[in-house]
């Protein structure tokens, strides 16, 4: 184990790397979650690290630190970073209030219900949106980006609903999206056309599985007779 003085000379990563089980980091990680909040940055090893040593150590655990490391797991969705992270907490844990909040928030963004999901982050503004930056913006880019899996034209009011916006806030945002990832507004009701995908398009999909060749084929027939 290294000492203090050698431990202050590595960067939060570089910690996890060497010795992710040692619970002398701890506090390191735990401002580096506040960091990312910050920052607006990421690091899901790092936060993972932190919520295996709250495993070994539950009485140090800070369910402060442990609520903003599932509300950056939002913002990284649709990574399943959220499902890696609440697998590691307590089911005790689990159940105050704050936790089941998020839990429900997970849901309805897994299932593409952003209605609900706008109306319950409104509930907890004081954990999400107005004390973790990003956290709309974050949530409104996995909504595009859903609807961009499901739909070749988005109606207004879908769009509007998904990303919890209207007017002239709308308006910009579908500006933005035109001017950088290929939108087109149609002019006789204001629909989105979306990018062709493999998915919103499904012709476009490759086919990545190899041929059987026909002489195969004949061969499988007299065994399964």
């Amino acid at each position: 184990m290294e000492s203090p003085k050698e431990q202050s000379s590595y960067t939060v990563e570089q910690l996890v790397a060497v010795n992710p089980f040692n619970p002398e980091i701890l506090p390191d990680l735990e401002n580096y979650v506040n960091e990312q909040v910050t920052t607006q940055t990421y690091s899901l090893d790092a936060n993972l690290c932190l919520l295996r040593l709250y495993q070994f150590e539950p009485e140090r655990m800070n369910t402060h630190v442990v609520a903003r490391i599932l509300i950056k797991a939002l913002m990284a969705m649709p990574a399943p970073d959220f499902s890696l992270c609440l697998f590691l907490i307590p089911e005790r844990v689990q159940m105050e209030e704050q936790f089941k909040s998020l839990i429900v928030l997970s849901h309805y963004l897994e299932t593409g219900r952003f209605q609900q999901f706008w109306d319950e982050a409104a509930k907890n503004r004081h954990i999400l949106i107005e004390t973790v930056p990003g956290f709309e913006q974050a949530i409104q880019a996995y909504a595009t980006h859903l609807l961009s899996l499901s739909y070749q034209k988005v109606p207004r009011s879908v769009l509007s609903e998904a990303v919890n916006m209207d007017g002239a806030s709308l308006d910009k945002f579908i500006e933005h999206q035109v001017t950088n990832s290929g939108w087109i507004v149609e002019k006789e009701d204001g629909s989105i056309v979306l990018p062709q995908n493999e998915f919103n398009h499904p012709e476009l999909k490759k086919n990545t599985g190899e041929n059987v060749p026909l002489e195969h084929i004949a061969r499988i027939f007299p065994i399964l007779g």
